[in-house]
């Protein structure tokens, strides 16, 4: 189990790399520094793109690539922005937050990140990891396979308002397909639908502890404690109703469930 995590883990990271690779693409153009008049055969740097297979110390230097770019790739191109979001504002809601800790809600987003995309990486892994790895496809052809799980993904949690904000901001007209969508206005629409929703969740959360809050304050005021802090006396009620209706299971699992 935790070899096949890890592999997953991999596999996500290194598809995120050739999409990042493929957003640069789109957006200078395959051949934008070569000469005038230079075919793309003679640039070095288009030879290994266009090679049939790749050699040893591009599939070293691709690696060290990723351990390199790959967390900012992770979170800004997975289901990790809305469940680490979600997470985060939990604690908020308790009026703690450094409890839980960071580095525990950051390891639980994470896991939850590959369960959420174990679809997503097992294609990754099948159609661009492995064969890259093994030499028989070109960084050029692995760019293709690997973006397009990633696109998939993304298109699947896009609204089209956001999508198309964003080709109305870079002066783009729409795509006539799914095929044609650039990732390069896909990557920030994805990331404010996942803003978007994570505030939404966020929303329905608060509210039973915003009103846990006012009962007490109002209690307490019609007592006349108005010396007593109602934090003192709402945290340990937020926890018990917390604990009772068992509320990191169905936050998480409602999170989950959020992504279609």
């Amino acid at each position: 189990m935790r070899k096949d995590l890890q592999r997953h883990v991999v596999a996500l990271v290194i598809g995120l790399l050739l999409t990042c690779v493929s957003i640069c693409v789109a957006a200078s153009g395959t051949h934008a520094g070569l000469p005038a008049g230079a075919s793309p055969a003679a640039h070095p740097f288009s030879q290994i793109l266009s090679t049939g297979a790749t050699s040893e110390s591009v599939r070293i230097a691709t690696l060290l690539t990723i351990l390199s770019i790959g967390p900012a790739l992770i979170v800004s191109m997975t289901a990790f922005i809305r469940i680490v979001i979600v997470l985060s504002m939990i604690r908020h809601a308790f009026g703690m937050p450094e409890t839980p800790p960071t580095p525990v809600l950051i390891s639980l987003a994470l896991l939850l990140t590959v369960f959420t995309m174990l679809p997503t990486l097992e294609k990754l892994n099948q159609d661009a990891f492995q064969p890259f790895m093994g030499g028989m496809l070109s960084l050029d052809q692995a760019m293709d396979r690997g973006a397009a799980p990633m696109r998939d993904f993304m298109l699947r949690q896009v609204h089209q308002d956001e999508l198309k904000r964003m080709y109305e901001l870079s002066d783009k007209p729409l795509p006539a397909s799914t095929e044609e969508v650039s990732l390069l206005q896909l990557t920030p629409a994805f990331i404010l639908n996942e803003l978007r929703v994570a505030f939404q969740i966020g929303f329905v959360i608060l509210l039973p502890f915003l009103l846990i809050d006012l009962i007490v304050s109002s209690v307490l005021l019609s007592l006349g404690m108005l010396m007593v802090p109602p934090a003192t006396i709402s945290l340990p009620l937020k926890v018990l109703m917390f604990v009772l209706v068992d509320g990191w299971g169905l936050i998480l699992q409602g999170v989950l469930h959020s992504f279609k």
